[in-house]
């Protein structure tokens, strides 16, 4: 009777092993000279000059944390934004630098930082705003209105919440494709304030919902908490990041970089005053 049993605790034993084995520690980062991130292609979160070099919010934090843990060299990948939780799971990259916003159904699948930024909702509409639209719940009032979202984008959820259908909205594959889209198939494009903001600058045909009420779910208004994902294995890595970005958020050499993206003072105070665990289990 009790073969069966040490069976089953030998082969736990090995699966704890070898999950042991696949952890990414800051030791071996430090070793490789190296680190894997990734980023998506959304100006001003994260993004790629046309020299290749990394900006936005979140690559300019990360390669000023990761210096400060004596960890220089950035190995960097740009992927569409509903990639960059299931690369992150297949081993692709060793943390997502793109100010993902800390929800419990993201929580279930990677290990947050404490935040880094926060941010509102935001609309991106034809020039002129011809369905007169100032919030989401606009959109759900007619059927016959469509939006635009990124494909793993949580700017859905919101959408759903307020009582927009699926069948109106339009998915795409990047922030890039947004501006196309609202001029020849969907009326506006969902994302956050900054995202909006920087399509519509310098454009004619569209332009960013102002004034715009964020959406409120739940009793309350809609803020985003960006922040960097790790795997939940790779605990030591994540937890020395962590450490760092916290001190790193009290400088002002942080502040510049949120700043110099349009992130005001309340924004950047905001993010340091939640938590994450409270975001993870929904607070």
């Amino acid at each position: 009777m009790k073969l069966p049993r040490l069976a089953g605790l030998a082969g736990l034993v090995l699966v704890m092993s070898a999950a042991s084995v696949q952890a990414t520690t800051l030791e071996e980062v430090k070793s490789n000279g190296f680190v894997r991130a990734v980023t998506a292609n959304e100006v001003p979160y994260g993004f790629t000059k046309e020299d290749g070099t990394a900006a936005g919010i979140g690559p300019e934090v990360a390669i000023a944390v990761l210096k400060k843990m004596g960890v220089s060299e950035i190995a960097w990948t740009v992927a569409p934004f509903g990639t960059l939780i299931p690369g992150l799971k297949a081993r692709r990259y060793d943390f997502v630098a793109a100010e993902q916003n800390i929800s419990p159904d993201r929580c279930k699948q990677v290990s947050f930082t404490e935040p880094n930024s926060s941010y509102g909702e935001g609309l991106l509409v034809k020039a002129g705003n011809p369905k007169k639209l100032t919030t989401y719940a606009d959109i759900a009032k007619d059927p016959s209105l469509k939006v635009a979202v990124v494909s793993g984008a949580n700017n859905i959820d919101f959408l759903r919440a307020v009582g927009v259908k699926d069948s109106q909205v339009v998915f795409i594959q990047a922030n890039a494709d947004a501006i196309a889209t609202v001029k020849s198939r969907a009326d506006a494009y969902a994302a956050t304030e900054l995202t909006v903001a920087s399509l519509a600058k310098g454009q004619t045909e569209v332009e960013q919902v102002k004034p715009f009420t964020d959406p409120v779910v739940n009793g309350k208004p809609v803020r985003n908490y960006g922040g960097f994902a790790f795997r939940p294995e790779d605990k030591d890595l994540r937890d020395a990041y962590d450490a760092a970005l916290v001190e790193f958020r009290k400088s002002d050499e942080y502040k510049a970089i949120l700043t110099n993206y349009g992130l005001s003072e309340a924004s950047i105070k905001a993010a340091a005053e939640k938590k994450v665990a409270d975001l993870c289990a929904g607070k």
